[in-house]
């Protein structure tokens, strides 16, 4: 068998506001809980295995491969939610999506401050696109100048 990614243990503040807001944004399911975990999982079959822990909890990035129709919807749940979004992992292009490789690229936060990012081409795809270090504003989005990290 080829070695395969299976899983992960998210930390957060809250399991069940974790892994609901995350399946929400993506358009996932919450699968049952697993013992102490509550899964979302990703049409590969990985999943996010969501644990509510009151340690400090070290902030992670989690990265999503999608469709362009996916991307379309996971954005517009991100505007229609008010919740801040960037074009870059550092947090200098708020309330803006990027376009690398010809494909674009989101930036957000969930509740327990771990980086998200939705992205229809993985980065790399494509180094001659003219498109890559381009962003654009979209409209409706909730902008912050406090980037979470």
């Amino acid at each position: 068998m080829a070695i395969q990614f299976n899983h992960t243990i998210v930390l957060s503040r809250d399991r069940e506001k974790s892994a609901h807001f995350l399946a929400e944004i993506l358009g996932l399911s919450v699968s049952p809980p697993f013992g102490p975990f509550l899964p979302v999982a990703t049409a590969n079959g990985v999943t996010l295995d969501f644990l509510t822990v009151d340690i400090d909890i070290a902030i992670q990035h989690y990265a999503f491969l999608v469709s362009e129709e996916e991307f379309d919807q996971i954005l517009a749940r991100l505007v229609q939610r008010q919740i801040p979004i960037w074009a870059d992992p550092h947090g200098r292009e708020p309330g803006r999506i990027n376009r690398n490789d010809g494909g674009r690229g989101v930036y957000f936060f969930d509740p327990s401050g771990h980086g998200m990012e939705a992205f229809t081409r993985p980065y790399g795809s494509d180094p001659s696109s003219k498109l890559n270090g381009v962003t654009e504003g979209v409209p409706g989005a909730a902008v912050s100048s406090t980037f979470p990290r």
